[in-house]
């Protein structure tokens, strides 16, 4: 089970006595099995710089070495210490990690060293704090959602939030929306008819993230009504925040206490039952951050990560049984897909795209894009954003020139970076599965 006085050794408060002196000399960070993992693949590195050439950040600014730089080789001379201010620059889009020939754990050394540094500066800013609290920002902007869209474009009020928080005025925002998912699903009345009956194929539980709780709620819904189109029963239990925007921002303390809540709740489901999700990088904190970098232990936790599976792989787990109806309507369109970082670090292949494949008239192209640049809220903070951009650059280039109408991405932040800065409507590849089953039309695309 999860060790409660392990969680407090490495709370993101100041803290008294021996705990809070591990916390604040960044110790607590680097005292984990998971770390004494990474560290020990350090030693396979050949230095043949392949994961250098293949960064997206040290591809458009000089303020980052490089992850060889920051990771395996700044890590043999840190001992728990911070050696180097510029691994703050790391996105930990993973990159690195995934094309390692040696298998090297560079992005989960560089997450770990940059909490040890922050913890070593003092206090995580106040900006780093809030934009962590997504079910928070949810529930106060969801019914008051014409005012707070409003004040998130006005440009006055941006500025100022840049000027006094660090948020980036040009920086993609969330839109509220003026019913939340679980609003939904109370009043909601399923449909009457579905393509195979509702429940004969038994149950599954739908894990939506704090973003498809309140902002991404039409993706939400689509994915319901997908899954009970083709059989199944969806369970929605209540269930909290996974903590990664707090695991990418350095507060272990959070990430872990959240990560863990969310198993139970999940667990508590059903043991022995498969958990869908659309929001890939909420999986990717179930499967691996919360292991490979925090190193949570929880029975839980152990238990939920080898249940949870993104949407569009699910769907093709059903393709690849010869179960998944393909009672398709013809659609015509060619657009941009862009396979985000956090699901290609999952190595599950593309699984969107080989679905998206199976509705007539209907061609997604693979963007070949390493990032968009957001890297969850990363692209939020000021000092960060126009490297974030120049990050996304290419790939907004490409979703434009595609189709100036309509892009397909898988998971949330990415789909409100490559929206803001290419101008183009996107969505998750759950809405054209929607369109394809007859359940609505496909806006962009299609008239109505």
């Amino acid at each position: 089970m999860f060790d409660v006085d392990t969680l407090a050794a490495r709370w993101d408060l100041p803290l008294p006595g021996a705990g809070g002196a591990r916390v604040r000399s960044g110790a607590g960070a680097v005292e984990q099995p998971a770390h004494d993992l990474a560290r020990a693949s350090l030693d396979a590195c050949v230095k043949c710089t392949i994961c250098e050439t293949m960064c997206p950040v040290a591809a458009v600014t000089d303020l980052f070495p490089g992850p060889k730089f920051v990771g395996p080789q700044a890590e043999r001379f840190r001992h728990g210490e911070s050696v180097d201010r510029s691994v703050d620059y790391c996105s930990s889009c993973g990159t690195c990690t995934r094309v390692c020939p040696q298998g090297v754990k560079i992005a989960e050394l560089n997450s770990q060293a940059r909490t040890v540094m922050k913890q070593q500066q003092g206090a995580i800013p106040l900006r780093d704090r809030l934009i962590t609290q997504t079910t928070l920002m949810g529930r106060v902007m969801t019914p008051v959602a014409p005012v707070a869209n409003a004040a998130l474009a006005s440009k006055p009020v941006r500025t100022v939030v840049e000027k006094v928080v660090g948020i980036h005025r040009d920086a993609p925002m969330p839109t509220a929306r003026t019913q939340s998912f679980h609003g939904w699903l109370r009043r909601r009345t399923p449909r009457a008819t579905t393509l195979v009956p509702r429940g004969s194929r038994g149950p599954v539980v739908f894990f939506h993230g704090c973003a498809g709780g309140y902002f991404e709620v039409e993706t939400s819904k689509q994915t319901v009504e997908v899954l009970e189109h083709v059989g199944y029963e969806v369970i929605v239990p209540p269930q909290g925040c996974c903590g990664l925007a707090a695991q990418s921002n350095s507060l272990y303390g959070q990430a872990s206490a959240a990560v863990v809540r969310l198993a139970r709740q999940l667990s508590a489901a059903g043991k022995e039952l498969r958990i869908v999700t659309a929001s890939g990088s909420c999986a990717g904190m179930l499967k691996h951050e919360a292991h490979d970098i925090m190193g949570v232990r929880d029975e839980d936790l152990a238990d939920v990560s080898t249940r949870v599976v993104e949407v569009s792989e699910f769907f093709r787990e059903l393709e690849e049984a010869g179960e998944l109806p393909h009672d398709f309507r013809r659609i015509e369109a060619r657009v941009a897909y862009h396979a985000p970082c956090q699901l290609k670090g999952q190595l599950m292949g593309l699984p969107a795209l080989e679905i998206m494949d199976l509705v007539p008239g209907f061609h997604a192209v693979e963007s070949g894009k390493a990032c968009c640049g957001i890297a969850g809220t990363y692209g939020l903070k000021k000092e960060k954003y126009e490297v974030a951009q120049a990050v996304g650059r290419p790939l907004f280039d490409m979703v434009r020139e595609v189709n100036d109408k309509l892009a397909v991405c898988d998971t949330e932040t990415c789909r409100w970076q490559i929206e803001k800065s290419s101008g183009v409507r996107t969505v998750h590849p759950i809405a054209v599965l929607h369109a394809a089953y007859g359940l609505s039309r496909l806006v962009g695309v299609e008239e109505g």
